[in-house]
């Protein structure tokens, strides 16, 4: 019996609209927004959802169009008054690492900025009782004063005349506006003279505010966040010949250095359990085989040291390293050691943010300032995964971007233009 041609075209008809309803459901990612509230580094209550990305316009090799687009920072310091006289200190330390850092130097910054306030640099401390760093161990102090100078008044040491009697202790939420400053900060800063900060996080989230802010605030916050900090010379040299190694091994074959954000204690808390907002080592080796990377790729990830659950990403990718494989020996004892956990947490900070690739496999605010200093410096190709993750097949690189990238949501781009 011959078949009938409008079954042929009733068939054609219905495969073509299950095709289109697909293409429109919307993908899960843990993609900004993130807003989750954080105890400590990198611990996590919830994660929210999130709609999926957008499309972004990629070259036939999977780049970005804008990946090379030179970005020049919209901040100036020459709209910026300096105060005539100054009155008091703000002091602070930095904490869990230099994904917080980065917040918590912006936030007193503008805090000192307001308050016509000396700002003392800070130190340095872990998560252990008594593990304290100087600023200088990590940071480059001389690029930090005077990145300010002229901006906000910075002395090295804490006066002599600061104690328990004259400071007042404050909690103060990231990103702190100046309604917050002049209602809660300030009377407390007349009443004692001087105060010391603690930057809490109440939320994650690093985008775009909705009303423009104005310009010398603008200014002010960009230049802490993305001009002030910049590693001492010894670290850079460490982050820099790795770096340059993962490199040399991608480009020998072609190929692309990737790094992946992928902690394995992270994702036994309780933020990660049962949540495809973390992808564990199985899922990130499909999703980057899924993307079409090369197997002679280089894989960095920040988990500290090797674990057996990594075979499985280097069963697919040979070349894939923790620090202590990529690390010249020299360098081990310092920055491996037992007393280096912030040396770790700081080199995974900037490997992350100048390999060609970042993978973010935890939602949090390390994929946040990560994203935030990768797009100062032009480095847009940053792949998140979803829910099909681990899923067989191939996908373009494109359809995963960032979507602080795809559709312009950090507030990076607030200060780059």
């Amino acid at each position: 019996m011959g078949i009938d041609p409008r079954q042929i075209v009733a068939g054609v008809l219905t495969v073509t609209m299950f095709v289109m309803l697909g293409n429109m459901v919307k993908r899960q990612h843990f993609d900004s927004p993130i807003s989750h509230h954080v105890n400590h580094a990198g611990s996590t209550q919830s994660f929210d959802e999130t709609n999926d990305l957008e499309n972004f316009s990629v070259n036939n090799e999977g780049q970005s169009k804008d990946e090379s687009a030179i970005l020049r920072p919209c901040w100036s310091k020459s709209i910026l008054e300096e105060p005539e006289e100054y009155k008091g200190f703000v002091t602070f330390s930095l904490t869990n690492g230099p994904e917080f850092h980065v917040s918590q130097i912006t936030d007193a910054v503008v805090v000192a900025r307001f308050l016509k306030a000396t700002l003392v640099i800070p130190d340095i401390r872990g998560s252990q009782p008594g593990d304290r760093r100087n600023f200088g161990d990590i940071y480059d102090i001389e690029k930090f004063v005077s990145s300010l100078d002229g901006v906000v008044k910075v002395v090295k040491t804490q006066p002599a005349e600061l104690s328990s009697e004259n400071i007042a202790v404050l909690r103060i939420p990231n990103r702190v506006t100046e309604d917050y400053i002049a209602s809660t900060i300030e009377p407390v800063f007349k009443t004692k003279g001087n105060v010391r900060l603690a930057t809490y996080f109440p939320s994650v989230n690093m985008k775009k505010t909705r009303v423009p802010e104005q310009e010398e605030r603008n200014s002010v916050g960009c230049l802490a966040m993305f001009g002030t900090l910049e590693l001492q010379p010894q670290v850079r040299e460490v982050v820099d010949s790795m770096i340059d190694r993962l490199k040399t091994l991608s480009r020998k074959s072609d190929s692309e250095f990737v790094a992946v954000d992928l902690r394995l204690d992270m994702l036994e808390q309780k933020g990660c359990q049962g949540s495809k907002k973390c992808y564990g080592p199985q899922e990130i080796a499909m999703f980057l085989k899924k993307l079409g990377f090369d197997k002679n790729s280089a894989v960095y990830l920040t988990q500290s040291r090797w674990d057996s659950s990594l075979d499985t990403i280097k069963d697919f990718f040979p070349k894939t390293y923790t620090k202590e494989g990529i690390m010249p020996m020299e360098n081990k004892q310092k920055f491996l050691g037992p007393d280096s956990s912030e040396y770790e947490k700081v080199i995974d900070f900037y490997v992350c943010s100048e390999s060609d690739v970042f993978v973010p496999a935890i939602s949090g605010l390390f994929y946040a300032n990560v994203a935030g200093k990768r797009i100062g410096l032009g480095k847009t190709k940053i792949v998140v995964p979803d829910d099909s993750a681990s899923v067989s097949g191939s996908a373009n690189i494109g359809n995963y971007l960032s979507r602080y990238v795809s559709k312009k949501t950090h507030m990076a781009y607030s200060c780059y233009c």
